[in-house]
């Protein structure tokens, strides 16, 4: 592999191009506009910029790899000869399904076709094109260039060749990938989301308060943070969206989401993006207090 099409130039997007760029390779990063586009490439900037203080890089290798990105906001010229493209779009099973759609169409026979999704069906996503054994999951984890971790999603038809190129493309990024087989929230999250949402229930039901239950989790068992702030750096919203596609997934009430994270959705507190969550957060990931409506 060689050129990588990136689409989405989000968190997890940017991340992607990220060490892509930085371990070589030819991105075109794609977004359905020049604000996002150039949003994501400051990101990039900014964030090479902090390992360069922490000289884990060199000011001449962030150079170079900013000359291998390239941005688009059309799909059709932005995925233009690559040998894969990792879409990295909002967690939306419509939308994702339009996109690799249209990847169908405008990508050559061979180009290999992975979603960063945390949750939706690689088998369901693949359905909507017609070469499903070139489609796979890649799922990295926030921040992508700090992150050890790639999940390798295999879906129902995803072939051996193709499962093998991604995991000696991951190894190239210096990521350790994990291979894992396509149900509902894969391993991840079907680990980790009912952990969170089981501390939300504990706060809903007014066992312990936001700091007492992610102080127990950090220090009782060695989590770098609690499940609350945790949730708040992923984004209520999709936490709420994954824990919905488990329990559509699985049948389980187990995975019906708390009413107060539901609640917080749709009064639109979700986390770090929106500056309000379980904490307050003043223009950066780092908690400023704890929310008003949590505070005691």
């Amino acid at each position: 592999m060689k050129k990588i099409a990136v689409i989405g130039s989000g968190i997890m997007g940017n991340g992607i191009a990220h060490v892509c760029i930085q371990n070589g390779f030819d991105v075109s990063l794609i977004d359905v506009s020049r604000a996002a586009l150039d949003k994501g490439i400051e990101t990039i900037s900014r964030n090479m910029d902090r390992m360069i203080s922490k000289q884990t890089i060199s000011i001449e290798l962030k150079e170079a790899s900013l000359k291998r990105l390239t941005t688009f906001e059309n799909i059709q010229e932005g995925v233009l000869n690559c040998d894969l493209v990792i879409e990295a779009a909002t967690e939306n099973e419509e939308l994702k399904l339009k996109i690799f759609k249209e990847l169908d169409q405008y990508c050559h026979a061979e180009t290999i076709l992975a979603s960063n999704t945390s949750s939706i069906s690689i088998t369901r996503i693949a359905s909507a094109t017609k070469r499903p054994e070139k489609v796979i999951g890649m799922h990295f984890m926030n921040p992508v260039p700090l992150m050890e971790l790639v999940e390798v999603i295999r879906g129902y038809s995803t072939s051996d060749a193709v499962c093998s190129k991604i995991f000696e493309l991951s190894v190239q990024l210096k990521k350790k990938p994990v291979e894992v087989n396509d149900y509902p929230g894969f391993i991840a999250n079907r680990i980790l989301m009912p952990m969170i949402n089981e501390a939300i229930y504990s706060l809903y039901e007014g066992v312990a308060g936001v700091n007492e239950i992610d102080t127990v989790m950090k220090l009782g068992m060695a989590h770098p943070m609690g499940p609350l702030q945790l949730a708040d750096f992923i984004g209520l919203d999709t936490c709420l969206s994954i824990l919905r596609v488990l329990h559509q997934g699985f049948g389980n009430p187990k995975y019906a989401p708390c009413p107060l994270l539901v609640n917080m959705v749709t009064s639109g507190n979700l986390g770090v993006k929106s500056g309000m969550g379980f904490y307050q957060y003043a223009g950066s990931a780092k908690p400023s207090g704890i929310s008003p409506s949590f505070a005691h």
